[in-house]
């Protein structure tokens, strides 16, 4: 009797863990259904709802961390990469899931992360930019050409800002090859923006980092509505 309520456990348990991985996979399609919709995206995107077990989470409504990677989106007409968006503090309540239905569905903080590749900045740069390349917390950037009859054959480093209009990159220093240039003249020449201000989370774009691939960026918003997203 004993080994046959251990199978009998044991049959239960899996099958909790089954109808667990069952409706956690439902939900993560629904949730990837809704986001493309939202942002009229081409291809639905991956998500990955984090915590154990599932099933607590959704009959409360309440997931700890939900992953969504998007891929490659555009605004502006600009492409950036990789995008990731990190939601925390879920509420979904599980008749508006199984609805389909996101206009209740809250989320306490996101954060959203993309590569801006350095292919896109350079198609906005001034023409004597050749290359771009990071260069610790700025870039680096190659030039040929010339600028007022002084000419640039040489380096310079430019720092990179997020502002209301977009990314603002600025020389900071000139480099071997650009030091007869004053450095005045070599910002006012130099100068440019690459309008992109917000990510998918409806956020101001407020970190740069530059990466070998191109400029890693973040937003973060709070209290967010998933119906509110799209527009913001």
């Amino acid at each position: 009797m004993r080994k046959v309520l251990v199978v009998l456990l044991i049959l239960v348990v899996g099958g909790v863990i089954a109808a667990d991985r069952l409706g956690v996979r439902f939900a993560q399609n629904e949730i990837g259904r809704q986001v493309a919709a939202q942002y009229d995206l081409r291809q639905q995107p991956d998500v990955k709802i984090h915590g154990f077990p599932f099933l607590t989470q959704a009959i409360g409504g309440e997931y700890e961390r939900i992953d969504v990677s998007i891929g490659d989106w555009s605004q502006s007409g600009i492409t950036v990469k990789d995008v990731k968006v990190e939601m925390r503090g879920v509420g979904a309540p599980l008749s508006d899931v199984m609805a389909g239905n996101s206009n209740n569905v809250t989320v306490r903080t996101a954060t959203a992360s993309a590569v801006v590749p350095y292919e896109v900045l350079q198609q906005r740069a001034p023409k004597e930019v050749r290359k771009i390349g990071p260069k610790g917390d700025d870039l680096q950037v190659d030039m040929a050409g010339a600028i007022m009859g002084f000419p640039v054959t040489g380096s310079a480093v430019v720092s990179v800002k997020a502002t209301r209009g977009g990314i603002v990159i600025t020389p900071v220093s000139a480099g071997s090859g650009a030091g007869q240039i004053p450095l005045p003249l070599l910002r006012d020449r130099l100068a440019w923006t690459v309008p992109i201000t917000n990510l998918p989370v409806g956020s101001r774009i407020s970190q740069i980092q530059p990466t070998p691939e191109g400029l890693r960026v973040s937003a973060t918003a709070d209290n967010l509505k998933m119906s509110n997203l799209r527009g913001v």
